[in-house]
C-alpha cells in the first residue's frame, strides 16, 4: 500500500506547480475523500485568487479541464507504481466535485429505482470514466451483502 503522507505531499506539491506553470497561483489543501464515492486523497485549489471567470475556465465545460488536470495527477503521481499500491486522486475546484458528485448519488439512485421497478438495465450516459467509477464505487458501499 501507498504511504499516505507521501502522496498527500505529492499530490500537493504537484498541482501547485502545474498551477504556477500555467500563470494560476493558487493554494492547495488536501483531504481525504468519501469511501462511498472511492477512497481518494481530495486535491483542493483555493478558489479565492480567481475570478469567476477564471474558475469557469479551470473547471471547463462539463467539468472537463478539471477532469483533465485529475487524470494527469493520476497518471504522472503514480508512474513506476504497481496498481494495487497507486494513490488515486480527485482534484477540487470551487465546490465543483462535491457538487457533482451529490449529482451523481441522485442519479445512481433513480436509476436503481427504475430497475428495482421494471427489471431492465438502466445505462447512464455522458458520464466521465471516473464518474462511472464513483457510481460503482457507490452501489458497492449502498448495497446491502445478498449472502452472494
Amino acid at each position: 500500500m501507498y504511504d499516505m503522507d507521501d502522496a498527500k505531499q505529492q499530490g500537493q506539491q504537484w498541482l501547485t506547480r502545474l498551477l504556477h506553470l500555467v500563470g494560476a497561483e493558487s493554494t492547495v489543501q488536501v483531504q481525504c475523500g468519501e469511501a462511498e464515492l472511492g477512497d481518494s486523497l481530495w486535491l483542493v485549489i483555493d478558489a479565492s485568487p480567481f475570478s469567476p471567470d477564471r474558475i469557469q475556465a479551470l473547471i471547463g465545460v462539463d467539468g472537463d479541464v478539471l477532469d483533465a488536470i485529475q487524470y494527469l495527477a493520476n497518471t504522472i503521481l503514480n508512474l513506476g507504481i504497481e496498481e494495487g499500491d497507486r494513490a488515486a486522486y480527485t482534484v477540487e475546484l470551487n465546490g465543483y466535485r462535491q457538487q457533482r458528485q451529490e449529482e451523481l448519488k441522485g442519479m445512481a439512485r433513480q436509476a436503481a429505482e427504475r430497475v428495482r421497478e421494471t427489471g431492465q438495465e438502466v445505462e447512464m450516459t455522458h458520464l466521465s470514466a471516473a464518474e462511472r467509477r464513483q457510481v460503482h464505487n457507490f452501489f458497492e458501499t449502498n448495497t446491502p451483502d445478498r449472502g452472494n
